[in-house]
Parts: C-alpha cells; structure tokens; sequence
C-alpha cells in the first residue's frame, strides 16, 4: 500500500489506510528532522525527500484522521484545470485558501493553471526574413491528455509548472512543479515531486489534488486508476504545527478510507463541475485547526 524509509512500527503492505502512511511521516518528521530556518520566519523540523506510494484503485487517499476541506480540494483542482490564475473564481465558490497571496486585483501572476494550460514560448517563423521570434501557448495538459491516448507507453508525459522565466512574476513559485503519467496493464500511475512540503496542512491536500486528477485523466483516457506517487523534497512541518501534529498522531485511524465515484465524465477540462465526483464512505475525526505560514 505505502513505504516510506525507515523502520516503521506497522507491517507492510498495509492494507487500504492511507492515514497509516501519512501519519508514518510525520511521526518520522518529528522524531529525527532537524530545526531549521525558513522563508516565513516561522521555523521548521524537516527532512530531506520522502516518498509516499497510494493504490487508488483500493481507495481514495483523503485524510480522515482529521476533517480535509473536499470542497477547496475540488474546486482549487477545477480552478487549475481552466487556467485560471486570479481568486475571483474561487470567492465566488466560497474557497478562500489562496487570498493571503493575491494582489488588491485578485491576480497570483503565471501560476499553476497558466503554466498548465497557457504556457507561453517564442518560436521563429521561417518565412519571415527577419526571423523575428512570436509567442505561441502551450497546453501541456490536453497536449498530455492526446499522448495518454495516441501513444499510453510513453516515457516523455510529464506536465511542469516550473517556468524560469516566469518565476519572479509568481506570487507564490510552484511547490508541486512536476509530475508524469505512465501506464501499465491498462492503469493510470501518477508521479508527482514536490520542492517545499507543509507537512500538515499542505501534503494531504496535495495528496488529494493529485489523486483526484488522476481519476479525472484515466477517466477522459478511458484507463482505469492506478497508483499515486508522492515524493518531497523539504519536507517539514512549521514549529507552530507541532501540538497540532501531537494531537493527530495521538488519534486512532478510523478502519475504512473513503472512495471516490466520477458521476459523470466530460470531454473538455474546463467542464468539469464539483457535482461530477462523489466521495463515499468519507467519514473523518474532527478538524484540526492550524495557522498558514504566508
């Protein structure tokens, strides 16, 4: 089900508790990262690079050790799907996750969404004579649907959001940056590489975001789900986090992780609506509030 890199107190595989996995790392976190510094000022525990290995088939990896926010989870996913980059649409859905980084507009500047599906190049046009180079976009995502579906064994599907050029204008650079499809036997795996991980707000969402998304490519690709790989790289969980996770890892994990059902499948990414999934069997502990490190 997961493995992580040390000598954990349960027996692998586990079966389809995904909090297991989780509540492994930051267990991990706590008893061996090191204090650090940080951007925020705030100071951290961290780690160097952490894996962590989801079935989906098996069940859905949303977090019930403590209440996730689902309807921020979907309606961020369908934000970056429509490449859209200011909070506006988000606030009209009641989703606020993203307002400490937007300017007096609402704009995050070329964030995931346009890196996704606007991602902007400069070629030359032969028939100038002048050669003088024009922009012309990139939509990495549909570019990388049409792969999943002409060609499902290729090595090359991988979709970023770390654009160089781009970065200054960022109000906040991409955490997750990179991930890649691969098929086997008909099953859609996912691996996604994260740069800077909050290990207690940030992860399980990230972990949810990208599940999700998988379930929405293997079903315009008409594949099943398969696994979801998450891999960090400054893994670490803020100072002022640290009861926050004390009383988590205290908690029982309940004996059945969620499913998700697709409702109704679409052609377009920009189609897709909340209404379309459904989560099953999703019956979590009480939320665990904990402050944002800006």
């Amino acid at each position: 089900m997961g493995i992580l890199f040390y000598e954990s107190e349960f027996e692998w595989p586990m079966p389809i508790y995904h909090d297991f996995v989780y509540q492994d790392m930051l267990k991990y976190i706590m008893d061996f990262g090191v204090e650090s510094e940080d951007r925020t000022g705030t100071g951290t525990k961290k780690v160097w690079v952490c894996a962590m290995r989801f079935d989906l088939e098996d069940a859905f990896p949303l977090l019930t050790t403590k209440m996730m926010h689902w309807k921020s989870i979907v309606y961020e996913l369908l934000w970056f799907l429509r490449g859209e980059t200011n909070i506006k649409w988000l606030n009209e859905r009641g989703v606020t996750i993203w307002d400490e980084w937007a300017d007096e507009t609402g704009d995050l500047g070329p964030v995931y969404g346009k890196q996704w599906r606007k991602w902007v190049t400069y070629v030359h046009n032969p028939k100038l004579h002048d050669w003088a180079p024009f922009p012309v976009e990139i939509d990495q995502l549909q570019n990388s649907l049409d792969l999943l579906r002409a060609n499902p064994n290729s090595r090359q599907n991988v979709v970023t959001a770390w654009n160089p050029g781009e970065i200054e204008q960022m109000a906040l650079p991409p955490c997750h940056l990179l991930f890649q499809w691969q098929v086997m036997e008909g099953r859609l795996n996912c691996a996604l590489y994260q740069r800077s991980c909050d290990s207690f707000l940030g992860v399980p969402f990230n972990i949810a975001s990208y599940s999700l998304l998988t379930h929405i490519m293997a079903s315009m690709a008409g594949l099943k789900v398969g696994e979801f790989v998450w891999i960090g790289g400054d893994v670490h969980i803020y100072r002022n986090h640290f009861e926050q996770v004390t009383r988590q890892l205290e908690r029982n994990v309940p004996p059945k992780s969620p499913q998700l059902r697709i409702l109704r499948n679409r052609d377009r990414f920009e189609d897709w609506q909340f209404e379309d999934f459904q989560l099953v069997d999703y019956n979590p502990m009480s939320a665990i509030r904990a402050p944002v490190s800006v």
